[in-house]
């Protein structure tokens, strides 16, 4: 896929990977129950992977491309990503069979009308940032850990927590 497909993952979640919507779509692509399931994506009550910034990229670049096969074009995809596929298909029969997102704008749903206009905006910043004065702050991601290993022996989150000084959650 495209590289620059990299960016709806600023639109949907602002690249935060515990994002939740309303709507439940979780994480940095936001995905839903349903699609993360058809994408191979783990969702139980141990372990969420459309929270993984790997696995849900995986499966979001996936996603994105099926989305490109159905339509032919990157714009139907992306909105197809954030309305899904029925709401574009329905836009297309409502315009009469064109299949040009800007043609078809004021057939879709209105957060998905200025959804592509917004990824287009994103990917241009993103591109061209210090044309606008825009520059780059660097997080400091480094933090301290150690490992542990512990066989043969049970041994609860709470007492872990707790013997690390630490906060259960």
């Amino acid at each position: 896929v495209p590289l620059e497909l990299k960016y709806v993952a600023c639109i949907e979640s602002a690249l935060n990977p515990h994002a939740i919507s309303p709507a439940k779509a979780t994480g940095l692509w936001q995905f839903m129950y349903h699609t993360g399931k058809m994408y191979n994506l783990r969702i139980d009550s141990y372990i969420d992977e459309r929270l993984d910034p790997y696995k849900s990229t995986v499966a979001a670049a996936r996603y994105l491309k099926d989305l490109h096969k159905i339509y032919g074009d990157w714009q139907l995809a992306i909105a197809a990503y954030n309305c899904g596929p029925g709401r574009v298909n329905y836009a297309l029969r409502r315009s009469g069979g064109k299949r040009n997102f800007w043609e078809l704008w004021p057939y879709l749903p209105r957060e998905t009308a200025s959804y592509v206009p917004a990824f287009i905006g994103c990917a241009y910043a993103m591109n061209f940032p210090t044309e606008h004065n825009l520059y780059p702050i660097y997080a400091d991601f480094t933090y301290n850990q150690d490992t542990v290993h512990i066989t043969e022996m049970k041994v609860s989150l709470k007492q872990l927590a707790d013997s690390a000084g630490a906060d259960l959650e």
